[in-house]
């Protein structure tokens, strides 16, 4: 089990937030203003690293990624947290991690926002190999057209950053199937501008999800905008998720 780095933010019934590849919980959380917006509505919060990133444990080893193997460090920090069944919010690669969440352990989680999806797994439609050589510095390695393209350009600029790790991370996530299921309620939310999410109309249907479509938003800008927090934190409060 790895050890993550795990911020705690004061409030009542904290919500999980899972981050996705390349990030951390602060960056993906606290900078666009969710861990704010769930302070006005009463509610905490609990930001991890998923393993790999940030302030966690980072093994250069594929076999230490899968969804299961971060859903099981997820569920080792509700238990260290005292919490025994929460709602959770997931974004990009964080929505796999917590669609996984609810395969291994339905019973904690009460209900869930996926964010950032569709039904392809990035890193095998790109190529492992051309992701990994980009995040080691040959962007000539990676399709252009690539959504990740974008992404692993800025990666390497970033300080701190443990590329091996997350070339490790690639692999490792590649290796297994989308968990593309949910047993609990569960809402999509996509910028309709996103190509990771191009077939999120798909994916919900899979899901049995409601979906929200967040005008002009890609994956960077859908997971400020304040349509996803408007749609997610009503559902997360047991209202009817909008049409």
């Amino acid at each position: 089990m790895a050890q993550l780095h795990v911020d705690r933010h004061p409030g009542a019934d904290p919500v999980l937030l899972v981050h996705g590849f390349a990030s951390t919980g602060a960056l993906t959380w606290e900078a666009t203003g969710w861990v704010a917006a769930l302070a006005e509505a009463g509610r905490g919060a609990i930001v991890p690293d998923l393993r790999g990133h940030g302030g966690s444990d980072a093994p250069h080893d594929p076999a230490a990624y899968s969804p299961d193997l971060l859903a099981q460090d997820l569920l080792a920090v509700l238990d260290a947290q005292g919490v025994d069944r929460v709602d959770v919010i997931g974004y990009s690669m964080g929505s796999w991690v917590s669609l996984a969440l609810v395969g291994l352990a339905p019973h904690r989680v009460r209900r869930l926002v996926v964010g950032g999806v569709g039904t392809v797994e990035q890193f095998g439609r790109w190529g492992v190999a051309p992701v990994q050589a980009a995040l080691r510095g040959e962007p000539a390695a990676l399709d252009p057209t690539s959504p990740l393209a974008p992404l692993l350009a800025s990666i390497r600029q970033a300080p701190g950053i443990d590329r091996e790790a997350l070339a490790a991370c690639a692999a490792g996530m590649a290796e297994h199937p989308l968990p593309l299921a949910s047993t609990v309620p569960t809402l999509l939310v996509a910028g309709d501008a996103d190509p990771v999410a191009e077939d999120a109309a798909d994916a919900a249907r899979l899901l049995g999800a409601r979906l929200v479509l967040l005008p002009k938003r890609n994956h960077v800008t859908a997971l400020s905008a304040r349509g996803f927090k408007a749609a997610a934190l009503p559902f997360l409060a047991g209202e009817a998720a909008p049409t």
